[in-house]
């Protein structure tokens, strides 16, 4: 029984004949084709960027305060407050 995975998505870029050149030898030196070898390279980068862009790092004094705030009795400000009553108008609408 076979395990390939089935590339279904295709994905078209243009660059200048040195930009080729240099994928070509690199692929060529990682014993891969262009293709795996610019598309592993790229979801690496793409990783990075969306794990830098959706994770929040604290410091322990930070993270002290967070639990704290999250265990601390809730009260609603005002906003909140008009945010409930108008969600209750619309709601009763």
């Amino acid at each position: 029984m076979s395990t390939a995975t089935t590339k279904d998505g295709r994905l078209n870029i243009r660059c200048g004949s040195r930009a080729r050149q240099l994928l070509d030898k690199a692929a060529a030196y990682a014993q891969t084709s262009v293709s795996d070898f610019v598309l592993s390279h790229a979801l690496a980068c793409a990783e990075e960027v969306v794990q830098a862009n959706e994770s929040i790092t604290l410091t322990a004094m930070d993270f002290k305060a967070f639990l704290a705030a999250l265990d601390g009795p809730v009260e609603p400000n005002a906003a909140l407050a008009r945010a409930f009553d108008r969600h209750a108008e619309q709601v009763r609408q």
